[in-house]
């Protein structure tokens, strides 16, 4: 049985679109053109739920048109700021799969209407996090943090204000966006601020050539796992990343994890939270190095299996050319 692409012939045959939440000018709408360039349009949507049922539907309207959603760019986790909690909750569920990750530099600008001094500023707009990361800054100019939804849309709101005594931190872009100067850059307190992004893609608007490569959506390109001296090797380029729930027997996370050690797999990121509002059903949310198909990791990953009540998987692709200097352990 051949698989089929879904189409939308009411769609705007345009160029297609990248969903991100925020307003434009938001950090995930430069995270957006910097990895696709112009060979997609970027969608703002109010909300990760808005962001992830555009790229589901496969359409969204877009300035009063159907346009065509062909992936999303969703904030992960920040190196300052941890994880982005919705997206942990969100994507086990969405039917979603990760194709990518993109590591960016965060960095926040002072702007404010054109003419505006600093003498003039008494309190600072911004996201919750962009004023914790840059607490200091504000501190010391001893202006109040006013916190917005969006960085972005602090900025558009001190813009559309005409208040001379209102700023916004935002992204560079943003000051384009709505016309604002920038009067001091790169103000965050930390030089380390990265956040990384993951580019989302819907299985069912994709053709695959059999059902493992649909069930397992394995998007990166294939590396030879079996050397010429017949020794296996993993793909430390690949990245595949899954969710599980473990069962309810004495020391079962150190079985399901056992595995992985035994078959020397580098997991990168482990992580739990809660499910429903519970303390007695936890879900691990897990990043390692390789491919399903690489021998070693098929064995950690079936170990895990047989130890866990659930097991998703929720992407397979290329690490980013970032990755290894960003995980490295600081000196």
């Amino acid at each position: 049985m051949t698989d089929t692409v879904t189409t939308h012939p009411a769609a705007d045959e345009r160029r297609p679109m990248i969903a991100f939440q925020g307003e434009p000018g938001a950090n995930s709408d430069m995270a957006v053109r910097a990895v696709f360039g112009e060979a997609y349009d970027a969608l703002p949507c109010p909300s990760f739920d808005d962001a992830f049922a555009a790229l589901k539907n496969g359409v969204a309207e877009h300035e009063g048109e159907m346009r065509r959603v062909e992936r999303a760019m969703i904030p992960i986790e920040n190196t300052l700021a941890g994880r982005v909690a919705d997206i942990h909750l969100l994507m086990p569920d969405s039917g979603l799969q990760i194709v990518g990750e993109y590591f960016m530099p965060i960095h926040f600008q002072l702007m404010v209407l054109p003419g505006v001094t600093r003498d003039e500023i008494r309190s600072v707009h911004s996201h919750i996090h962009a004023l914790g990361q840059c607490r200091k800054y504000i501190r010391s100019n001893g202006w109040k943090p006013q916190v917005a939804g969006d960085t972005a849309g602090a900025a558009r709101e001190v813009s559309e204000s005409r208040d001379r005594s209102r700023a916004a931190l935002a992204p560079r872009l943003a000051a384009d966006y709505y016309g604002l100067d920038i009067l001091e850059e790169d103000v965050e307190d930390a030089a380390n601020n990265v956040t990384r992004f993951v580019i989302l893609a819907n299985p069912d608007q994709q053709a695959f050539a059999d059902p493992e490569e649909r069930r397992l959506s394995l998007w990166a390109a294939r590396e030879p796992s079996i050397g010429e001296d017949g020794r296996s090797y993993l793909s430390r380029d690949t990245v595949t990343t899954f969710v599980f729930r473990v069962r309810n027997i004495p020391a079962a996370l150190y079985k399901a994890l056992g595995g992985f050690a035994t078959n020397g797999i580098n997991m990168t990121k482990l992580e739990s939270y809660q499910l429903g509002g519970s303390f007695a059903a936890t879900l691990f949310y897990a990043d390692v190095e390789g491919h399903p198909h690489d021998p070693a990791l098929a064995r950690a990953l079936e170990e895990l299996r047989f130890f866990s009540a659930e097991f998703r998987n929720l992407g397979v692709y290329r690490a980013s050319s970032d990755r290894q200097m960003l995980l490295l352990p600081a000196e």
